[in-house]
């Protein structure tokens, strides 16, 4: 029996969905497209999405679309996926990190607000907070810095679809509804809790950005009568700005639209199999992280753990074949950020998070007794 950290859940349902959409004439740029990112946006309360090839191409647009280029200073957190920072530097910007809150393992706003009170007002130009382990970050708190200082936000959401936090007024903030983020983007990686093998979704309340995005995601070009500077006939396009093909198929987008229709069992069921790990963990040596519940609906993309021996943990349960895994490795410590001067020690939270952390088994089909066998050698070797 082998169990790993995640694991695509596919249906009967999901197949016939992807066949039915190869027996039409449509395999991209077809009516799938315009259907997934009707009810994606939908799903999360957003205006408009957009759907793309996966979630990098995803914050790539993003960033180009709110205009980073050469210089452009921009903060996000180490405890992420490289790909959060990484956007910036495609278009030459420069990341600033701003370490975590270790109750949380999210971005510390009082770090962020730190580094911007460090700086000169004007000096940075965004900040991308990302909902790590589908725990949503206090968006609303982090508007009112970047309203301060000037700033547009890009939410990290990828691994917290249906989640989301109350804000001060009482109501509801599900993560990538554009309430308070410029943009949001989603990822459809197979360990997601949508599955489409690769994939990624922006979502925004802004038009603006959503007629930027569409144009970015098609080589900067276009057919639309209402804005060609000129029109030689029904043939007629025109490439209006440097774009990229970042298009989703169709056949993506079909099992997207079937995978969607399940996603709020899928994370009822991850909520569960959240809440059976507190339990088992609650009176031991074994570290889980704790929030306010009538505050968040935790998405539960991951859940982790810390440990004294973290290396030794990993490796007993590998010889149960339990594929355990640790995210992340502090970003700014990749050998890539330290060729650009970012040093290990500067952000002592993430690092020490790192050094503990470990992603037990976290997917809707993991099952009582496969879940009991984790819990049993986690216990056994942490005592």
């Amino acid at each position: 029996m082998s169990i790993p950290y995640g694991r695509q859940h596919v249906t009967q349902k999901d197949i016939d969905a992807v066949v039915e959409t190869l027996k039409h004439d449509f395999l991209t740029q077809g009516p799938k497209i315009a259907e997934f990112e009707e009810k994606f946006a939908q799903y999360v309360g957003a205006k408009y999405a957009v759907a793309l090839s996966n979630g990098t191409a995803a914050l790539h647009l993003c960033a180009l679309a709110l205009g980073v280029e050469q210089g452009t200073k921009v903060i996000t957190t180490p405890i992420t996926f490289a790909a959060s920072a990484n956007c910036v530097r495609y278009c030459g910007g420069e990341v600033f990190f701003a370490d975590i809150d270790p109750k949380t393992a999210l971005i510390d706003l009082e770090k962020i607000e730190n580094l911007l009170q460090a700086h000169p007002k004007g000096t940075f130009a965004g900040i991308i907070p990302v909902d790590f382990m589908g725990l949503p970050v206090d968006l609303e708190k982090v508007r009112a810095l970047a309203d301060e200082y000037g700033l547009w936000i890009i939410e990290d959401a990828c691994h917290a679809p249906g989640g989301y936090f109350i804000d001060s007024k009482g109501e509801k903030q599900t993560c990538g509804n554009g309430a308070y983020a410029d943009l949001a983007i989603f990822s459809f990686h197979p360990v997601k809790h949508i599955a489409c093998g690769e994939g990624g979704m922006i979502t925004t309340n802004r038009k603006d950005l959503y007629d930027k995005l569409q144009l970015l995601r098609t080589h900067g070009i276009t057919k639309n009568p209402d804005l060609l500077h000129e029109n030689h006939g029904g043939w007629y396009y025109e490439m209006q700005t440097l774009g990229y093909n970042y298009r989703m198929p169709d056949i993506l987008a079909a099992l997207g639209i079937s995978q969607l229709e399940r996603a709020e069992a899928g994370l009822q069921r991850r909520q569960a199999i959240a809440a059976r790990y507190d339990e088992a963990f609650r009176n031991s040596k074994v570290c889980f992280f704790q929030y306010p519940k009538a505050q968040i609906k935790h998405a539960y993309h991951l859940y982790v753990i810390q440990v004294e021996d973290r290396k030794g943990l990993y490796d007993y349960l590998r010889t149960h074949q339990i594929f355990a895994q640790v995210h992340y490795i502090p970003v700014h410590t990749l050998p890539y950020y330290q060729s650009l001067g970012y040093q290990k020690g500067a952000m002592p939270e993430a690092e020490n998070y790192y050094a503990h952390a470990l992603s037990l088994p976290m997917y809707p089909t993991l099952t009582e007794a496969e879940q009991d066998f984790v819990i049993e050698k986690v216990l056994e070797f942490c005592g």
